[in-house]
């Protein structure tokens, strides 16, 4: 990825995976004070709503034939969204607890594979904001993990 005519996607994409990490992250650490995923429902639609500008991303890279490392985190976050409207928001459906494995894998292999796809590239991009995805992805994964061991996961 260089920093020519697909710049502003790669900062666009950097934006969406940041986003999410902080937006996931602050829904798990609402379900420790609230001990329900209200706040969860709502920060979806917001997740939700990053498809948008993810979507010009990927636009953006297949238009200017970009290699598929820069385009693959975006098409795997929108593939995350639209699992995540269907069993969320157009057929509610819990999966979480009891687990349902055919849909809680592929939800968590297309989130956490959206996360790594779309944070992956500005590694060689530019480190600085790169490490911020890596402290943004921590965050995620500490709010997780104290759900998790509080039992509201």
């Amino acid at each position: 990825m260089e920093r020519g005519g697909t710049w502003w996607a790669t900062l666009t994409v950097w934006a969406v995976v940041n986003a999410v990490n902080i937006l996931q992250a602050a829904g798990f650490l609402s379900r420790l004070r609230t001990g329900s995923l209200a706040t969860n429902h709502v920060l979806g639609l917001v997740i939700m709503a990053l498809a948008v500008p993810a979507a010009a991303a990927l636009v953006a890279f297949i238009r200017a034939r970009s290699l598929w490392l820069a385009w693959v985190g975006p098409a795997a976050f929108l593939a995350f969204v639209v699992l995540l409207a269907v069993v969320e928001y157009v057929v509610p459906m819990e999966f979480r607890s009891p687990a349902r494995p055919g849909v809680l894998v592929l939800y968590l292999v297309l989130f956490f594979g959206a996360i790594v796809l779309m944070g992956l590239p500005m590694f060689s991009v530019d480190r600085r904001l790169w490490l911020v995805t890596v402290a943004s992805s921590a965050l995620l994964l500490g709010s997780m993990v104290l759900a998790l061991r509080a039992g509201v996961g």
